[in-house]
């Protein structure tokens, strides 16, 4: 399960990182800040908050990364503990998503579903 756990995570961070690149390199796309659901109009104002979102976001990734790198190759248990926070923070935040804007449904559970699935192959990992 060890296998799964890193190989889940290291999918999460890679889908993390892809949307560091829309919210903070591409945002200003209308195809981009409209997956958003920003209207063109709004997008000068919301600007940084989506490119200090998408660096949350890169951020969250490298942990899940260091997580991946750490449990394959010395203590597993230290990088599972990084894996957890890492997609726990991500599984978090889609909940959050999803808890205050009901239309981001879809959004919600593509950036949580992978994180979710780690979590849980991290935590029967651990308990084996």
């Amino acid at each position: 399960m060890l296998t799964v756990a890193l190989v889940l995570a290291a999918l999460a961070g890679l889908l993390h990182v892809y949307i560091f690149v829309l919210e903070s390199l591409r945002f200003d796309r209308p195809e981009v800040h409209q997956r958003f659901r920003t209207r063109t109009e709004d997008v000068p104002a919301v600007r940084a908050w989506a490119y200090n979102q998408g660096f949350y976001n890169l951020f969250l990734a490298v942990g899940a990364f260091a997580g991946v790198l750490v449990a394959a190759t010395g203590p597993d248990d230290v990088g599972l503990a990084l894996v957890l926070l890492a997609c726990g923070s991500m599984l978090a935040a889609a909940l959050v998503l999803v808890a205050t804007d009901r239309r981001m449904v879809r959004a919600a559970a593509s950036q949580g579903t992978i994180p979710l699935l780690a979590v849980v192959a991290a935590v029967v990992a651990l308990a084996a």
